[in-house]
């Protein structure tokens, strides 16, 4: 199988939960959910993240300078939020260029979402 070509996290199911708020997660969603944030857990994966999440697309060759990493430690860490569905890659040449996936994104914050509450009453 192509590097290019792995199986990543299904957003229509990760679509079918409701807020976490609103009522509990079955055992099925949680674990269509669970290894998206579980890449967002790791240092690193977080900061690269936030690298491709903050331009339209980065080519690995400007994220790895950025880290006193590896060259293959960056690319298993981004291998793996390829596969948690967060990222998309494209090869060109020898290099891959990377975007956020922003439906992953909504989806994750539709998850998290918590209806506003009013403060108690202090005495």
């Amino acid at each position: 199988m192509s590097k290019q070509n792995l199986p990543v996290v299904d957003l229509q199911a990760v679509a079918c939960c409701a807020p976490l708020a609103v009522r509990p997660m079955d055992a099925e969603q949680a674990a269509v959910v669970a290894p998206m944030f579980k890449a967002l857990g790791d240092p690193v994966r977080l900061r690269l993240m936030s690298m491709i999440a903050s331009v339209p697309e980065i080519c690995v060759c400007d994220l790895t300078p950025a880290f006193d990493l590896s060259g293959p430690t960056i690319s298993h860490h981004l291998k793996v939020l390829r596969e948690a569905g967060l990222v998309d890659a494209d090869r060109r040449g020898t290099w891959v260029w990377y975007t956020v996936r922003p439906e992953a994104f909504r989806q994750l914050g539709v998850l998290l979402d918590l209806p506003a509450t009013t403060a108690p009453a202090t005495a």
